[in-house]
């Protein structure tokens, strides 16, 4: 079979190898579309923490069933299934409270072991979640997605709250959106006008907000002074995670979703006068997954997917999914 090899930064491989044996409590898995993350541009950038190469990228994953056992979840060979890619032991004091998201051991599918960028492969059964009823397109957009649901969860967002969701790359979006469906207003925060107004036109942000030395007020502004009661970044940048509690209301939540190496630092008076609730979020859980799945179709796949390419084509357009002025929203590589 095929594969695509991230042998070391800034060079991918097209090769051949044996098709992969299904082992006990494993299912093999024919690959149908890969989204390609943030995760993935830094992996070939050569600046993703925690990563080791050579290296299959691909967490983002629609497949098909080839072979599986019995399983709890009823899933036959023919079904279309999700991926939840993050690979728990069940046995650590995070899984053991019901978070495996964040388990001590974790293993990341195309991060900490070879992932789906591969005509089959062969996972855990426990990782998958029936999905018939959706296209390739939803599936390799479930997991991003989820991602954003767990932050949602986290946050305890409730009906007619204000929120202010910084960065409007995919993370981002999938918040906005997820945050509207659990009832809240939305204020979109980024650089980029033209994701700006994709937040805007394609998402129905209730207002966007252009970073920079006014949008304190003009957040203050649309909310007669009372700033938001949850803020999110989805940036990952230090800049934009240092003025995130600026947005916050007093009593209100902040929530680290984006990833940033460096220190973070925080006036402590200014933080502790808003009784500032700080809350990481970290991957998702099989509820976020299910709940993504349960209201996908009042998402606008379509216009997420902005780019579409064969396997045999991605590693000729990788490099251009980097830059900024392409428009790229979300890439995705087709194994049909």
């Amino acid at each position: 079979m095929k594969y695509i090899v991230c042998e070391k930064p800034g060079e991918f491989l097209l090769k051949e190898k044996e098709a992969p044996v299904r082992k006990e409590g494993e299912a093999l898995l024919k690959i149908k579309k890969v989204g390609i993350c943030g995760t993935d541009l830094h992996a070939y950038a050569g600046n993703q923490a925690f990563f080791t190469y050579p290296r299959i990228l691909g967490h983002e994953l629609a497949s098909e069933v080839l072979e599986i056992g019995e399983n709890e979840r009823g899933i036959k060979a023919g079904d279309k299934v999700v991926v939840m890619p993050y690979v728990s032991c069940g046995k650590c004091i995070a899984c053991r409270n019901g978070k495996t998201n964040c388990c001590t051991n974790i293993t990341v599918l195309g991060v900490h072991g070879d992932g789906g960028m591969q005509e089959q492969i062969t996972v855990p059964a426990n990782i998958l979640l029936p999905a018939n009823n959706l296209s390739d397109d939803e599936m390799a957009i479930v997991e991003p997605l989820a991602i954003g649901a767990h932050s949602i969860r986290r946050a305890n967002i409730k009906p007619g709250e204000t929120v202010a969701v910084v960065g409007c790359g995919p993370i981002g979006i999938g918040i906005m959106k997820l945050a509207q469906i659990a009832g809240a207003k939305v204020i979109a925060i980024d650089m980029n006008e033209q994701r700006l107004q994709y937040a805007k036109e394609k998402i129905g942000v209730d207002y966007i907000v252009k970073a920079g030395e006014n949008a304190v007020k003009e957040v203050e502004d649309i909310t007669n002074g009372d700033l938001c009661t949850a803020v999110f970044d989805a940036s990952g940048n230090k800049y934009a995670l240092e003025a995130c509690p600026d947005y916050m209301s007093h009593g209100g939540r902040f929530v680290l979703v984006g990833l940033s190496k460096g220190e973070l630092t925080y006036t402590h008076p200014k933080v502790h006068a808003k009784e500032m609730t700080l809350m990481c979020s970290r991957n998702a859980t099989t509820e976020d997954f299910e709940h993504v799945i349960s209201v996908l179709n009042q998402f606008p796949t379509e216009s997420f997917i902005t780019h579409n390419v064969p396997f045999t084509e991605m590693i000729e357009n990788f490099d251009s999914w980097l830059k900024p002025e392409t428009g790229v929203m979300k890439a995705t590589v087709n194994f049909n």
